[in-house]
């Protein structure tokens, strides 16, 4: 199981011009290959009298599936620089179109690679990329006398703490990522003398995005 990647949480769109030729990419993030061909389709619909929509998207936690297309661009000069910007970027999960308006002025080979890769790069640059972790949610029981080391140990490690309830005991629920959880239990442990209860509850996928946390089923 992949413990962490990034992915597309919400596109957006960007453009750029080069010798008057308009290059508007959309980026989208995308859960299967219908999904993709879905947003592909829909997207050269909008954009039905553009002189090209040339595609990339990557799927799978290991970016196992592949696709690009330049659409009538000359053979490597759109698609496939536009996937490398995709997996340069290590994205998972993700799509992108870019639309050409031909302005008049033939680009060159070169050209037509750094003018498709800038307006991917662009449109990533304005959607939301956030890194998605393989954790699992814990139970914390503690006394209150322990309280303080605890508070102190996770903000420490910046753990995610999801709820607390000040109770007859102080209950927390705790979001730890599969990396940290072993060192992060057995300090909590070590730091109150034992005197912390904790109990392993289900494993899933999370993100932070801004003050937000985002929690997805494994």
């Amino acid at each position: 199981m992949c413990i962490e990647y990034q992915t597309v949480y919400e596109g957006n769109e960007a453009e750029i011009v080069e010798k008057k030729s308009r290059f508007i990419a959309t980026v989208r993030p995308v859960g299967s290959e219908e999904e993709a061909m879905a947003f592909i389709e829909s997207t050269q619909k909008k954009y039905w009298d553009a002189s090209h929509n040339c595609f990339a998207y990557v799927l799978g936690k290991r970016c196992e599936l592949q696709r690009c297309s330049d659409d009538g661009e000359p053979g490597g000069t759109a698609g496939r620089p536009m996937l490398d910007v995709l997996l340069g970027e290590g994205l998972h999960d993700t799509a992108v179109v870019v639309t050409r308006y031909f302005g008049g002025t033939l680009l060159g080979t070169g050209g037509l690679v750094r003018a498709y890769q800038g307006a991917t790069k662009a449109g990533i640059k304005a959607s939301t990329v956030i890194t998605i972790k393989t954790g699992r949610k814990w139970n914390l029981t503690t006394d209150y006398t322990g309280l303080g080391k605890i508070q102190y140990i996770l903000g420490q490690r910046k753990s995610l703490v999801l709820d607390t309830r000040y109770e007859e005991d102080v209950k927390m629920r705790l979001l730890l990522s599969r990396d940290e959880e072993k060192a992060v239990t057995a300090e909590l442990v070590e730091g109150t003398g034992g005197k912390v209860i904790l109990e392993e509850l289900e494993e899933c996928r999370f993100a932070k995005t801004g003050e937000e946390t985002l929690i997805f089923p494994i």
